[in-house]
């Protein structure tokens, strides 16, 4: 089970796994008097659930957690979305631990016990470091498909696309994430802001909406394969078409 507060998806979304409920309790106030959303969930397996449905901002990660290791979590957290920044939360004698994690591609990481002041510190300081280094990736590329998400275009075969906003949306969530799988929930989280009246059908009808226009450009590309009970994802055939 995971917990979500202050679910605003304009700010910084922070998913904290840590079991320890003391802690957790300290770390969400302090987020939030910070202008955070929070999400957290008390084990490995809740965090990694949790991780797939909200597509947080950053992930503070405890390493010693009941269900699925923490270093397990980690891998899958960066297999699932590895541009997502990630601080592991250890214990002062969980040294190997932190070193592995910090090789496997971790962020950085805190020592417990830690000050409220300094989390909130690290966590600021992450957050710009990432904002730095994904304004210089505008381009995303998948096969023929090229989203420039700074000029707000995406391209087939080296011609524009003409999407509406929502629907750009969509293709860059799923360029983003060539090997992700979304629900439609999933999706509605990432595209659209918290009270704006959608459901699945309307996700349905924009992903139809998209593969008519690209197939206009090119009648036999379908960009988007459907996953029957699961939702949406780019056609793994597109990968290797560089036309």
């Amino acid at each position: 089970m995971f917990f979500v507060f202050l679910f605003r998806m304009k700010l910084p979304f922070i998913l904290l796994v840590d079991d320890e409920q003391h802690i957790a309790d300290v770390v969400i106030y302090m987020l939030k008097e910070h202008g955070f959303n929070v999400a957290h969930a008390a084990n490995g397996d809740a965090g990694l659930q949790c991780f797939k449905d909200i597509q947080p901002t950053l992930v503070l990660l405890d390493l010693n957690l009941p269900g699925l290791p923490g270093l397990e979590l980690f891998g899958e957290i960066k297999k699932i979305r590895p541009e997502t920044p990630v601080i592991m939360l250890t214990c002062r004698g969980e040294e190997a631990d932190r070193v592995l994690g910090l090789e496997m591609g971790a962020d950085d990481y805190i020592s417990k016990p830690f000050s409220a002041r300094e989390l909130v510190a690290r966590v600021k300081g992450v957050l710009r470091r990432a904002r730095i280094t994904q304004a210089a990736a505008t381009l995303l590329k998948y096969g023929p498909l090229e989203c420039d998400v700074s000029a707000v275009v995406i391209r087939c075969s080296g011609q524009p696309v003409l999407l509406t906003h929502f629907e750009f949306e969509v293709m860059k969530t799923l360029l983003k994430s060539p090997g992700r799988a979304f629900s439609r929930d999933a999706l509605i989280r990432a595209v659209y802001e918290e009270g704006h009246p959608v459901n699945d059908r309307a996700i349905d009808a924009c992903i139809k909406r998209i593969r008519r226009k690209f197939m206009a450009i090119r009648s036999e590309l379908d960009p988007i394969a459907t996953l029957y009970g699961i939702g949406y994802k780019l056609n793994p055939a597109l990968e290797n078409d560089p036309s």
